[in-house]
């Protein structure tokens, strides 16, 4: 049996609706069910000139490639390519917690998310900080894991953060010693059990430029990091750092680890998005339920033109199923 994936579209006025439209053509060896407005993904349909079959979904129906399965979710309001509407704010989140529920009771096999935009439902009076966050809070999930990843020329680049969307003044508070260590457990055992790593070498980064330089350049190094990373190498886990940022990037390190720690958003996804934009993905680890998705945003100004690349929507996918198939597996 094929895994079924529930896909959301995203925010309606972005590139969203057009990307789910181009898994119409999409290979993999998994059936997409894409969750959002019928008419909307209709109407950008004709207006692209895309060629597809759309179905409504129906879980008793047989996989068909020659159509696109089509859970149907109604707009609040009429969305206009390029325009964000905050009443549509709560369209946008009723799709994740249609993907979850069916996560959670086996209908779907994995959710994929396509991007939505924090501040359009923030506007709408709803306190969103990503995917990432909504989705913990909703599953009750104390603590998750934002990894992005994606293939280079020298191999698989998989980047997790010990921070994720918090004001940069805000980062050195928020990395503690019992933190950091639930951190690593969850990017550990995650490798382990959804890509399949059996032991897993991650490359840790320290907080301050040049790891602190001996603590001359700041204390966390020293304080927090070493600790944690010493109580569980001592554990067994194959944990090297904390390295220096701007050398940890470089290929004679990178291939020592399957995996690397960073402890702020934009330490380690600058990196990641330079190395394989357009191919990323985004995985939040630690969940009960598979959720991956693209890395890049609402692209606005690219929204009804079809020119949005659908190749991280593509990888998105097929990481997903992969997983679906690994967990299956493993049963």
């Amino acid at each position: 049996m094929l895994p079924r994936i529930a896909v959301t579209s995203g925010e309606p006025a972005g590139i969203g609706p057009e990307l789910c439209l181009r898994l119409a053509h999409h290979e993999g060896v998994l059936q997409p069910v894409i969750l959002g407005d019928r008419s909307l993904l209709a109407e950008r349909a004709a207006a692209l000139g895309i060629d597809v079959v759309l179905r409504d979904f129906d879980p008793e129906n047989p996989v068909d490639r020659s159509r696109l399965d089509v859970l149907h979710l109604p707009l609040a309001a009429p969305a206009v390519a390029g325009r964000l509407d905050p009443a549509n704010a709560p369209y946008v989140l009723a799709l994740l917690d249609r993907a979850l529920a069916g996560c959670r009771s086996g209908e779907f096999s994995a959710m994929v998310t396509a991007p939505v935009h924090k501040g359009v439902i923030n506007q709408a009076g709803v306190h969103f900080t990503g995917h990432t966050e909504y989705l913990a809070e909703k599953t009750g999930t104390p603590l998750v894991v934002m990894m992005l990843a994606g293939s280079t020329e020298r191999g698989p680049l998989r980047v997790a953060l010990a921070t994720t969307h918090l004001p940069l003044k805000e980062v050195p508070a928020a990395i503690t010693r019992d933190m950091l260590e639930r951190t690593l457990r969850i990017l550990h055992g995650d490798l382990q059990g959804k890509y399949g790593i059996a032991a897993p070498r991650i490359l840790v980064a320290g907080l301050n430029p040049h790891a602190g330089e001996g603590g001359y350049l700041g204390r966390e190094e020293i304080e927090i990091i070493t600790p944690v990373l010493d109580v569980l190498r001592a554990e067994g886990m194959r944990l090297s750092g904390p390295h220096p940022a701007d050398t940890m990037f470089t290929p004679p390190v990178l291939e020592q680890g399957d995996a690397v720690l960073a402890m702020y958003h934009d330490q380690g996804l600058t990196v990641l998005k330079y190395a394989t934009f357009g191919h990323g993905i985004n995985v939040t680890l630690g969940l009960p339920v598979i959720r991956t998705s693209v890395d890049h945003g609402t692209a606005l100004e690219l929204a009804g033109s079809g020119r949005a690349d659908p190749g991280s929507l593509f990888e998105a996918l097929a990481e997903a199923a992969r997983m679906a198939a690994r967990k299956a597996g493993a049963r």
